[in-house]
């Protein structure tokens, strides 16, 4: 017994790690372009997904059988883990893939090799991985612990090597009857499926539950729309989806007709196109049923898999697929930065129905049953299987209510924190290029931007470049993780779906109504914008948030500044616009969004700008501060402070620029934190003010 439980928990935690391998590489690798906006070359550390090719060379398969090998194998995807300690992005990359390489490897060799129930535990152990993943993201708000802090990085790392030394030791003894039935596994096996079709099939399930499913948020994400009707919440109905996962493992292990199977087919097939098609709840519940689907058919895909005759064959297949559709998903959205980019742009519902019939053909054609009866059990193993079954079952809905308690609390929380903005008539916006979280090292650093964001003070903030929920950026939810930390109120948009790079906007104050739009992009990338409207204590404002195209799309950029401009023209009497827009002070485009939108800018004599903007109308200008990014991204921060006026029809702005903070009030000083007025750049690596601000505005006597 006691044997079987340190099987089913080692095989459980190795399988985490591997997931997490598999997460960490692409948004490694996508660093690197993403500094440049062009493909750098470093995209060939791709084919640490193809090792297992190697295996399909006799002499390489019967090195990597040998137990000193797999052992070192097993210690090198555990040590990968350590990349997260390495002292630079390039290192880390490298480390990485060795770490993919080798997991890959060692997952080659021990599902085909060893008797029916030690199999059969191993890629169960994969299969709770993933749902471990889930939890522990559940409790680190989206994000992986191994990837969050050294402190985790270190406490999963040691119990890694513990797991790892435990099965390298169960399987000593084992090894020499093992490596007589490393080819042979199979044919304990009822049927021997083509390597080619379930190769492609398990490889695109892989993906699928990557794409889809690597945290229990991005359902609501691709749900998303404008508030008030926005969907469910990330927090807690993020919940459901775990829950749809686990009974779809529950699902799993029953017997299936060929009509139910291809009726549960067509539910699932209609399911991912309700996620694609549908909006906010309509569009969640189709995605929760994908979940059930989905995990529904690991079990039986993943014996199909593990039943072919040529492993290195069908895991190389199946990471070609995995890898060719990772790099479709980015072209989906990149095609702009990438050769070929026009022919997959916006394409994902081709690549969803790909990757829907693939799964399909196999789940139809293979044997309908659960994953144990896929391979010849002895009837002295019979028991030992029930045995594990129930310990699987038991383990997952552990891990099931320990995330399902991480929701609740976080909720909880989260809850109390919210609606603490104090009754006042100024307030401070800030806009600032998030560049999805990641600083100019390489690695995420949420906890870095929550504290810049905290020290500014700011009541509303936007942050460009914000979706970080798809595959190749790190599948996770900056938006959740920042509105949860900081107490605030709430806006992510436009959809995952929709292609763009997301816009996230922050409120101290409640979100009354917000509508997300599309902008004219008719030849680069998808622009997307926000219209919204906050209640500050019973004073409505609105906000008109926005990420132009790029410098070099002329049309695009006329286009967008004509729409955006008439989104301002038709808000309220009280706007604030805070704008990415690739154009210079006093272009066509900035003069399109001053006069056709009816608006001010910030500072009109700020002649070196570039990209942020903000401008109003029908609130008073109080200040106005550039703050150094210090690294944390590659863009800085902008913030401006205005006042609410009493009389709207009867109020005067501020029209006098000073620098001294001394000439206006103390409660409208920006936080001293970031020190005093300065001319030109700060290189120093720290936030400081920069650009000659900050100023403040007076009315000329």
């Amino acid at each position: 017994m006691f044997p079987l439980w340190k099987a089913v928990l080692s095989e459980s935690f190795l399988g985490y790690i591997s997931w997490s391998l598999y997460h960490a590489l692409p948004p490694m690798i996508y660093y690197f372009p993403l500094q440049t906006l062009a493909l750098t070359g470093l995209e060939v550390f791709a084919v640490a997904f193809f090792s297992p090719i190697f295996l399909i060379i006799g002499p390489f398969w019967r090195l990597a059988n040998n137990k000193y090998i797999l052992a070192l194998l097993r210690l090198t995807v555990v040590g990968s883990l350590a990349s997260y300690q390495a002292p630079n992005a390039s290192i880390r990359l490298f480390v990485l893939a060795a770490g993919v390489s080798s997991s890959l490897l060692v997952q080659t060799v021990t599902w085909w090799s060893g008797n029916s129930l030690q199999r059969f535990i191993r890629m169960w152990g994969f299969m709770l991985g993933k749902i471990i993943l889930l939890v522990l993201r559940i409790w680190c708000t989206s994000l992986n612990p191994v990837w969050s802090s050294q402190a985790a990085n270190t406490v999963i790392l040691t119990i890694g090597f513990i797991a790892a030394v435990e099965r390298i030791y169960s399987g000593g003894n084992k090894r020499k009857q093992e490596a007589n039935k490393t080819r042979n596994a199979d044919r304990e096996t009822v049927s021997h499926p083509h390597w080619l079709l379930s190769g492609i099939a398990f490889g695109s399930l892989m993906f699928l539950t990557l794409w889809i499913f690597g945290e229990v948020s991005l359902i609501s994400r691709w749900a998303v729309s404008g508030h008030p009707h926005t969907g469910p919440d990330p927090n807690p109905y993020g919940g459901t989806v775990l829950l749809g996962l686990a009974h779809g493992l529950m699902l799993s292990f029953w017997s299936w007709s060929f009509v139910t199977s291809f009726a549960w087919f067509l539910v699932g097939l209609a399911s991912s196109a309700g996620l694609l098609y549908l909006h906010t709840w309509s569009a969640a519940v189709a995605g929760n049923i994908l979940a059930v689907f989905t995990m529904c058919v690991w079990p039986q895909l993943a014996g199909c898999f593990v039943s072919c005759l040529q492993p290195g064959k069908a895991m190389s297949t199946a990471m070609f697929a995995y890898v060719l559709e990772l790099f479709f998903c980015v072209w989906c959205t990149a095609y702009k930065f990438v050769p070929g980019g026009i022919y997959a742009r916006e394409s994902s519902h081709l690549l969803l129905g790909f990757i829907m019939l693939c799964i399909g053909v196999v789940f139809l054609t293979g044997p309908k049953k659960d994953l144990s009866s896929i391979f010849e059990v002895k009837s002295n193993q019979k028991p030992l299987f029930e045995k594990s079954k129930n310990y699987i079952k038991l383990l997952l809905w552990l891990f099931v209510g320990v995330g399902l308690l991480g929701l609740g609390l976080r909720y909880k929380t989260y809850q109390k924190k919210l609606g603490q903005g104090i009754p006042k008539r100024d307030f401070s916006a800030m806009i600032w290029p998030f560049r999805f979280g990641y600083d100019n090292e390489g690695w995420s650093n949420l906890e870095g931007s929550a504290n810049l964001l905290n020290q500014t003070g700011a009541d509303f903030i936007t942050i460009i470049e914000s979706d970080a929920s798809k595959p190749f950026i790190g599948n996770n939810d900056p938006t959740m993780w920042l509105g949860e930390r900081l107490g605030f109120y709430t806006d992510f948009g436009p959809s995952t779906r929709d292609h763009t790079w997301g816009i996230m906007a922050l409120s101290r104050y409640p979100i009354v109504k917000s509508t997300h739009h599309l902008l004219p992009s008719p030849e680069g990338e998808i622009a997307p914008a926000i219209s919204m409207t906050v209640n500050f204590t019973g004073k409505l404002v609105d906000f008109v948030v926005a990420h132009f195209g790029n410098e070099e799309e002329d049309l695009d950029r006329k286009l967008q500044a004509i729409a955006v401009s008439n989104l301002l023209k038709t808000s309220s009497k009280q706007v604030v616009f805070l704008g990415y827009v690739t154009s210079a002070p006093g272009s066509r485009d900035y003069i399109e969004l001053i006069e056709n939108g009816n608006v001010q800018d910030i500072d009109s004599t700020d002649h070196d700008r570039w990209c942020s903007y903000i401008m109003y109308r029908g609130v008073i200008r109080l200040g106005y501060a550039r703050i150094s990014h210090a690294g944390l991204s590659d863009s800085e921060v902008q913030m401006a402070k205005f006042r609410i006026p009493d009389h709207l029809d009867s109020y005067v702005d501020n029209d006098r620029i000073v620098t001294d903070p001394s000439q206006v009030p103390e409660d409208i000083h920006f936080n001293p934190r970031f020190g005093s007025y300065k001319d030109g750049h700060n290189y120093e690596h720290i936030h400081h003010f920069h650009m000659s601000t900050p100023k403040y505005f007076k009315q000329t006597n």
